[in-house]
């Protein structure tokens, strides 16, 4: 697989371990090989979004106090979402080359998400003392750590179960995270009018908001226990004696294929039409079908809730079916229908909600896994950087034209911005499907399918080794030294007519094997 081996099935470093193993339940338990361990860390692993996802839509959730009791516009209140947006455009995908090459997963995933905590911190602060320039830093630090979080929690995935059951995996945090929106909307409203009975405008607001970030240190705690589940097991796996020796480099990124770029194009068209559709949510629902501000925040948290159901199971669904491309232009498909149903009729909007809550759970548990079929794992911090850094461009360009055309024009022209987004991103998955068709890709292929390529890939790369190390023997005499197995796989890779960074071009002697 181009991504590279699991760490839980690495013959090498199964074989040289220093811990034998044991059956029965305190091995599978205790030990990194064991499935049960695996699940114990996939805990720790979906806990560690959940309070970046509960408190990343308190504004949604608290929209009409937030304009109130601050006394702010919708293009202002809009600006607490595209402020979360604007920093990743570049940091985002800094943060995921810096999980790469300089911090580690680790480390990155304990900085991330500390940062995420202070940006709470300060919003809250910001709100209590209404400072609307601190509440914007504050989403600015928070966007920051929030969504180079979601990279490394990424990172974490493909690490432990790629391989295995990745998809059900990327579902399973999906739903954890959406748990998190999901509460979010449930229990603001409740919260608010529960402290101000005592505490009046921007002060009650900003007490809601700081009861809000304990969320956030429940997912620091997470962070810190998955780092050291990770550290002993790569002890004990001894995962350094089997890696590549490859390293990340930034310059990398113009190398990758042209299914990744369309991959990221999906994944902006489709995120316009869902994040700033729920952050306007409550609005719309209490114009257009004249709901209590409860009531609107019960049902436009339905997408978070049935995406937290779905996900795991259609996850596991798609890791014992394949095809993820057809999934994702079912997925594109049912959400256009569910906004043709908001906008242009009077169908009780919960059938549209529903609807719109399995797509979303089905195009994040066949979309977000394809980037591994892609990208070779040392640069899967990189990849996923990338995707995050470009949708959040799209999100906060878009999330400021959704508020401006909420002003201007109405709820109904929103709609419309929002399937023309989708429509995009609809023709970018046929290109997709029919680009990975040509270049005999595997990112619609069964599971079955994918291991007879990979098998057919590998015994084509060893004949081809085999013939280059012959040739280099019969030119032993020549006075050069045998390739090493890197160059041999390059000049292989060359030779097939996949791209290679310029970096790896290979000399010796005066003579250039490659480019």
């Amino acid at each position: 697989m181009e991504g590279g081996p699991n760490i839980q099935e690495t013959e090498d470093s199964s074989s040289s371990s220093s811990e034998e193993p044991h059956p029965g339940c305190v091995y599978s338990c205790c030990n990194p090989r064991g499935t049960l361990h695996r699940f114990v860390a996939l805990i720790f692993m979906c806990f560690l979004g959940f309070g970046s996802y509960f408190c990343y839509d308190n504004p949604a959730a608290l929209e009409d106090h937030i304009k109130k009791d601050l006394n702010l516009d919708t293009t202002h209140y809009a600006m607490l979402y595209s402020m979360y947006s604007w920093p990743n455009v570049v940091l985002c995908f800094v943060g995921g080359f810096l999980i790469d090459r300089v911090f580690g997963i680790r480390l990155g995933t304990s900085l991330y998400m500390g940062l995420t905590l202070l940006g709470q911190v300060l919003f809250a602060g910001g709100v209590l003392f209404d400072h609307f320039w601190v509440m914007c830093a504050g989403r600015f630090v928070f966007g920051i750590g929030a969504e180079s979080l979601a990279v490394a929690q990424n990172n974490y995935a493909v690490l432990w179960f790629k391989g295995k059951e990745l998809n059900m995996v990327f579902g399973l945090q999906l739903s954890f995270a959406r748990v998190g929106s999901t509460v979010n909307f449930l229990v603001m409203e409740s919260v608010y009018e529960w402290v101000n009975k005592q505490y009046k405008g921007p002060e009650g607001l900003g007490i809601v908001l700081f009861l809000a970030t304990t969320t956030c240190l429940l997912s620091m705690l997470c962070a810190l226990v998955l780092g050291i589940m990770d550290k002993r097991a790569e002890r004990i796996l001894r995962r350094q004696e089997t890696e590549s020796g490859e390293v990340a480099r930034l310059r990398d990124v113009l190398d990758f294929k042209a299914t990744f770029w369309l991959i990221t194009v999906v994944c902006v068209a489709y995120y316009v039409a869902i994040f700033p559709f729920i952050g306007l949510g409550k609005g719309f629902f209490t114009t257009k079908f004249h709901m209590t501000n409860q009531e609107a925040n019960n049902i436009n948290s339905l997408v978070y809730l049935i995406s937290g159901i779905a996900s795991p199971v259609l996850g596991l669904v798609i890791d014992k079916v394949g095809k993820n491309i057809s999934w994702i232009i079912l997925a594109i498909s049912a959400t256009i229908c569910s906004h043709s149903l908001l906008a242009f009729t009077t169908v009780t909007p919960y059938v549209a909600m529903v609807s719109m809550g399995l797509a979303y759970a089905c195009l994040a548990s066949s979309l977000w896994p394809l980037v591994s079929l892609i990208i070779p794992e040392y640069q899967l911090g990189t990849a996923y950087g990338v995707c995050q850094a470009v949708q959040n461009l799209g999100l906060a360009v878009f999330t400021i034209v959704a508020g401006d055309i909420v002003e201007k024009y109405g709820y109904t022209w929103l709609e419309i911005f929002f399937l023309s987004s989708l429509t995009v991103a609809l023709v970018a998955t046929f290109v997709l499907w029919f680009t990975d068709t040509w270049q005999r890709g595997m990112l619609n292929m069964t599971p079955g399918s994918r291991l007879l390529h990979q098998e057919a890939l590998r015994s084509a790369e060893e004949e081809e080794n085999q013939k280059l190390l012959a040739a280099e023997a019969g030119t032993s005499n020549d006075g050069f030294q045998p390739s090493s197995d890197f160059e041999i796989r390059n000049r292989y890779l060359s030779r097939i007519g996949a791209p290679l960074p310029d970096h790896y071009c290979i000399q010796k002697k005066g003579l250039t094997y490659l480019r």
